[in-house]
């Protein structure tokens, strides 16, 4: 609950459907060092809620042992809790505590509720943490595969969050049969409100960053590297900069900023058009009102066909014209939506498509991208779709 994801991914739907009069425990792991930063912050909004929160720690050493320790951990605490509490339903995010989940549904006959998020083994496959030329990964593998298979049939509910995902799945022999709801990544749009920002905050933003009146925000927000394509952001920027000059690129991210820039200044950037800072949850809405537009490259693995990215949400919230490329629902919303770009390959024709395009797109009106927003990613509407699942589930 002390990293990011946790604090806009589980505990406002969480918050709100408390409102609805449900009781919630959360069983998570934490990281001792973000525990240690954030705690308060997370005892807080449980607190005011009636939420009872249980963090466990995650082990580090010995590598694999670690893992198999952790897992035994939470089996065990889960069961604690079930003999205290008496659960009505157990609401599992990911693989990992999904299959806690289905063995407390096999003893004790509780309702499961399987919230994939994504295609979680392929994902260890395709970022390259396991092997699969390894046999211990290959097996590793294959067992989560397995697990997937029964999470999937045993459960009383199950949540994908993108269409393409629920399509795949149902497009499958095994599962056609199978009811998937389909809930993605949504976003506080109170918070991620342009309309909160005043002109004098976005200059004086401007000012802090060193930013110029006359030039003009590219932003990306997120990791360095991993999931994201870097390289391919910035050769796209490099494109846009010969074409359109005026136009700096806005890094938000927790990396390392030298770091960051080097990287930047290695693929041809000159360094005085880069700008990175490390913004906090509460401070995101003011860096991103200054951007006239955002960007995002996710790898386009099987897996990411599951993907539900955050930012998308949070930037539609504010406003900003998209420029991504097509991982699970993103394409098909900024094509229905008019909200954005999407690049079909990761070569300069491509890109230039769009970057001939970008004056219109940085003229979109904010309020039209905001309202489209509201329809596909508000928390509130979110929550509601979890409520109807809950209420489906333990009626």
């Amino acid at each position: 609950m002390t990293d990011p994801l946790g604090q806009s991914q589980v505990l406002p739907y969480i918050t709100e459907l408390s409102k609805q009069g449900y009781r919630f425990t959360i069983l998570s792991f934490e990281k001792k060092k973000k525990y240690q930063q954030e705690k308060e912050i997370i005892e807080k909004i449980a607190k005011e809620h009636s939420i009872n929160w249980v963090p466990l720690f995650f082990t580090s050493r010995p590598p694999v042992l670690a893992k198999i320790y952790d897992r035994w951990k939470l089996l065990r605490k889960a069961f604690q809790l079930h003999r205290r509490e008496k659960f009505d339903m157990v609401h599992c995010r990911s693989y990992i505590a999904a299959e806690a989940g289905l063995k407390l549904k096999r003893k004790t006959g509780i309702r499961f509720l399987f919230d994939m998020r994504g295609f979680w083994a392929d994902e260890r496959v395709d970022n390259g943490q396991w092997k699969l030329k390894k046999t211990f990964y290959r097996k590793l593998y294959q067992h989560y595969k397995k697990k997937e298979k029964e999470f999937l049939l045993h459960a009383d509910g199950i949540v994908s969050l993108t269409k393409a995902g629920q399509n795949y799945l149902l497009s499958l022999p095994a599962y056609k049969q199978l009811s998937i709801d389909v809930i993605p990544c949504c976003a506080d749009l109170a918070h991620f409100d342009y309309n909160k920002i005043t002109e004098q905050r976005r200059s004086q933003l401007r000012i802090e960053l060193g930013i110029s009146p006359g030039k003009k925000i590219i932003t990306y927000a997120g990791s360095i590297g991993g999931w994201y394509m870097t390289a391919e952001m910035f050769d796209f920027y490099k494109l846009l900069l010969a074409k359109y000059p005026e136009f700096v690129m806005l890094i938000l991210t927790k990396d390392d900023r030298e770091k960051v820039i080097n990287e930047a200044v290695a693929a041809g950037i000159p360094r005085e058009n880069v700008f990175v800072r490390y913004a906090l949850r509460d401070q995101m809405p003011g860096f991103l009102s200054i951007s006239d537009c955002s960007i995002f490259f996710i790898r386009p693995t099987f897996s990411k066909t599951a993907s539900s990215p955050t930012k998308h949400a949070e930037l539609m919230g504010m406003g900003i014209p998209v420029i991504c490329n097509d991982i699970g629902d993103t394409g098909s919303i900024i094509n229905a939506t008019g909200t954005g770009a999407v690049i079909h390959s990761f070569e300069e024709s491509s890109y230039k498509i769009v970057i001939d395009k970008l004056p219109e797109l940085c003229a979109l009106p904010k309020s039209m991208i905001r309202q489209k927003a509201f329809e596909y990613f508000d928390l509130k509407a979110g929550a509601k779709a979890y409520e109807r699942l809950y209420k489906r589930i333990l009626n």
